[in-house]
């Protein structure tokens, strides 16, 4: 499974303006409703549900939010790049300014994992994370975030 397997153009956010975790958590659902046709509340709900058993702020101004919905007929992100930091209750407490959205549908299992997996990995990767944070270009951002699995690979 590859980052172009999960998430299209459409799905990158360039320039999100929040200033809460709450707030970051909606517009993500907005968007991830657009794309997936399902309910917007849904899909909140989901991640909100997800972030009150323990938070999806990974470190590093990295947060990873997901869940698994019904009706789903695949996998679903949406990328965001924050014009400034926010808090997000992150492991390592430092604010959050990279979100990467991941929805499954509720039989996912094992596809759910290694998805989390893959994004965990490429976020994790620090020149792709100043490559993300040096553009606020939409284009650009989802070439960093597809391209750079492909290049590895090869």
């Amino acid at each position: 499974m590859e980052i172009n397997d999960l998430i299209t153009a459409d799905g990158v956010i360039a320039k999100l303006r929040v200033t809460s975790k709450k707030q970051a958590l909606q517009e993500l659902a907005c968007k991830a409703a657009e794309i997936t046709g399902l309910h917007e509340r849904a899909i909140f709900d989901v991640l909100m549900e997800r972030e009150r058993l323990g938070t999806t702020g990974v470190g590093n101004g990295i947060a990873i939010p997901h869940g698994k919905l019904p009706n789903m007929d695949r996998l679903y992100s949406v990328f965001a790049r924050l014009e400034q930091p926010i808090d997000f209750d992150s492991i390592d407490e430092r604010p959050v300014d990279l979100l990467f959205l991941l929805l499954a549908p509720e039989s996912a299992g094992a596809d759910h994992l290694k998805a989390l997996a893959r994004v965990s990995r490429l976020l994790r990767d620090k020149s792709v994370c100043e490559k993300l944070r040096g553009t606020d270009n939409g284009e650009a951002l989802y070439a960093v975030l597809t391209e750079s699995m492909a290049s590895r690979a090869a």
